[in-house]
């Protein structure tokens, strides 16, 4: 079943001689379970792509189908889309560095996004518990993030993006702060995560070592995709 598609996505900041066309004719589509990798250097346009992706950013042309429902077409949002509802309901993001409210313990953290979307009392707490159990985070449950290692704070940060079932998934540069040892841990979390919750997966990546067993890797070059561009690191 697909869970994103995307037809001649183009992103067009400024204009006249200070316009940058930071993506260009983007055509993608993602079904569940499918773990998919975005790689391309800074400025290709990766981040740029997620936002619009995840509703966050309007894209300057072309048309966003999620879950079946076009939220997006030519130049405008379609009317019946309510983007801020969708965000809270369906997507989860994992950011780079983690963005965990500093005032709040672990627990608390993943309960705040069920909280936004009207789940609360034992039904939150006992969906919370279930999450940082799967991401094994349960034992810094009542730890604030400055007492977490960057590992276990990125657990945490996927936890939260879990919190909603989540049918898409978007990860920026999730394992850039990481070792390799570690971000091969998220890596492998984020792929249990697509194959066991039927969530489509999407993740931005500058290095090919963490994107073994991916379904599809597309490479994005001045804000052109390339598909199925498969290293052979990860045919291996």
């Amino acid at each position: 079943m697909e869970i994103l598609r995307i037809e001649g996505l183009t992103k067009v900041f400024g204009s006249g001689r200070l316009e940058v066309r930071a993506l260009q004719d983007i055509n993608l589509s993602v079904s569940k379970g499918e773990l998919v990798a975005l790689l391309g250097p800074s400025g290709s346009g990766k981040t740029t792509l997620l936002l619009c992706i995840s509703l966050i950013l309007e894209p300057t042309a072309g048309k966003v189908v999620f879950d079946g429902q076009t939220i997006f077409q030519k130049d405008g949002w379609e009317g019946g889309a309510d983007m801020r509802r969708l965000r809270r309901e369906k997507v989860g993001f994992i950011f780079q560095s983690h963005n965990l409210i500093p005032f709040l313990t672990a627990r608390q953290n993943v309960l705040l996004p069920l909280s936004l979307i009207g789940i609360k009392g034992k039904e939150a707490e006992t969906r919370v518990k279930e999450l940082l159990e799967y991401m094994e985070i349960a034992d810094r449950a009542d730890y604030l993030p400055a007492l977490l290692s960057g590992g276990e704070q990125q657990r945490v940060s996927i936890a939260r993006a879990l919190a909603n079932n989540a049918r898409l998934i978007l990860a920026d540069e999730p394992t850039a702060a990481l070792d390799t040892g570690r971000g091969t841990k998220v890596m492998d979390m984020l792929k249990r995560i697509a194959r066991e919750n039927q969530s489509a997966v999407i993740v931005v990546t500058h290095d090919e070592r963490m994107i073994e067993g991916f379904d599809h890797v597309y490479h994005l070059k001045d804000g052109c995709l390339e598909r199925n561009v498969m290293p052979e690191s990860v045919n291996e």
